[in-house]
């Protein structure tokens, strides 16, 4: 019975930890593009903005599963749950990172892209880049 409800309490630290990271990276993505993504997606019904949350939501689970796998759980709850935390920031800065990097290089501004009403195919290289970042750093974790 101890098992269950220590593996419970688990369960919920590392889900908050899991929902936090998520919130994060969708702030972090708000901040990087133009707008209010809840007005594009929701109001606006953007496809632009819609696959990139999209991307990024997958990528941050993939850096939290990950960071919860290789968290130092054995040492307790706390430092599972602060070493997943850790690593899940560190996932969210380099696909941040990566946002702003393919911004740069890219013939035109992708920021601007995701705003746009008309569906551009640049938002794909963008929603793979954040997936594609994501188990880069998951791997690097594990």
């Amino acid at each position: 019975m101890n098992e269950i409800l220590t593996s419970s309490l688990y369960a919920l630290g590392y889900g908050a930890v899991g929902t936090v990271i998520m919130l994060l990276g969708y702030l972090v993505t708000d901040l990087l593009t133009p707008g209010k993504l809840h007005k594009l997606i929701w109001e606006e019904r953007n496809p632009n903005a819609v696959l990139l949350v999209s991307a990024n939501t997958l990528g941050a689970a993939v850096v939290v599963v990950s960071a919860i796998l290789s968290s130092f759980s054995e040492l307790g709850l706390g430092a599972g749950l602060l070493s997943a935390s850790l690593f899940g920031i560190i996932g969210l800065a380099v696909m941040a990172a990566s946002f702003l990097i393919i911004d740069l290089i890219t013939p035109t501004s992708v920021r601007a892209v995701i705003a746009s009403a008309e569906f551009h195919p640049a938002t794909w290289v963008s929603a793979t880049a954040h997936l594609s970042i994501a188990l880069v750093v998951a791997a690097a974790i594990s």
